[in-house]
């Protein structure tokens, strides 16, 4: 993005920028004295090493009693994997999401990096629970989130029908594994439509207003969900021919006349027109970046995003304000 990593673009509008060698015994001073006054320490060195580095999470609060420290780690800090190296699609891969995620035929990878999110996501959630509860009592508290757990417990759902019914969900690409029809299906020309089914008054809706095939509700072989899961190439197949007869934006008339959930497959360019997107503009070194707006939105406020900056930018102004003092 001009220049700029998309992901640092992404994560660190509003923050400020501060390069320090923890390696030098000066600038691991600094930091010291920053932790002094700071209210969260989050860091996601391989296991051992910030303590190593002089940054030990249980002595950093026992330095700073209010301080919430997040150490981050690929497995966590126990068991047979706990030195192992972890990257986002290594753990896609070892949670099992990569599993029943993509085509039949093949396994596949989400197209973001859903591990470093989710973790991510629960460690604020874990932040925001902390600052909390020091509130009421005055006392910071320490947090360990691991990449494997963030997506392990995204993996519940999953998991519980391998352990409890004795399989998982089955990989069938943009289709639903245990609804139909549920799923991706070609238009006139080479773009798709996802269409979902809900229940029975759907179906024969479906059948008498989208596919104008009535009878179609009737077959023995589609009278409910179980059954048209049972034969879905052959109801595959009933759709797609009447599919093929229209495009996109003709197919997406019938649906919403008939009431039928419905969504294109769009690509990331199709995003990047999408009516629905809403973007705010954000400043960066290399000029401004019109980034998604955040989801949260406040009624009657306006989101205020501040700059990216540029790696060390304040490195100058940080260092006179937490320079040592007589």
């Amino acid at each position: 993005v001009h220049g700029e990593s998309a992901y640092f673009v992404w994560l660190n509008q509003g923050k400020q920028s501060l390069v320090a060698d923890i390696k030098k015994a000066s600038d691991r001073e600094l930091l010291h004295r920053i932790l002094a006054q700071a209210d969260v320490f989050i860091q996601n060195l391989a296991p051992g090493a910030a303590a190593r580095a002089g940054f030990d999470s249980i002595k950093l609060r026992e330095q700073n009693p209010r301080l919430i420290t997040v150490d981050i780690s690929g497995y966590g800090e126990e068991g047979a994997y706990r030195d192992m190296k972890a990257y986002d699609l290594l753990v896609q891969c070892e949670t099992g999401l990569a599993a029943i995620t993509g085509a039949p035929e093949q396994p596949g990878r989400v197209g973001v990096s859903v591990c470093d999110i989710a973790c991510g996501m629960h460690a604020h959630a874990a932040v925001l629970e902390a600052l909390i509860a020091r509130g009421q009592t005055g006392e910071g508290r320490g947090i360990a989130v691991s990449l494997f757990d963030a997506l392990a417990d995204w993996m519940t759902v999953p998991l519980l029908h391998q352990q409890y019914a004795g399989a998982a969900p089955a990989r069938v690409g943009l289709h639903h594994p245990s609804i139909a029809p549920y799923g991706a299906y070609y238009c006139k020309g080479s773009e798709q439509v996802v269409i979902s089914i809900q229940n029975e008054r759907e179906w024969v809706r479906f059948c008498a207003e989208v596919l104008e095939l009535p009878e179609l509700a009737a077959d023995v072989r589609f009278a409910n969900n179980p059954a048209r899961c049972a034969n879905r190439p052959a109801l595959d197949a009933e759709i797609n021919a009447v599919f093929a007869q229209y495009t996109r934006p003709q197919l997406a008339e019938r649906l919403h006349a008939g009431a039928i959930a419905y969504a294109s497959v769009n690509s990331v360019a199709d995003l990047a027109a999408h009516s629905q997107l809403r973007r705010e503009d954000v400043a960066t070194p290399s000029g401004p970046v019109a980034i998604v707006a955040p989801p949260a939105q406040v009624r009657g406020a306006k989101p205020v995003l501040g700059a990216v900056p540029d790696v060390g930018e304040h490195s100058a102004a940080l260092r006179r304000e937490f320079s040592p003092r007589d």
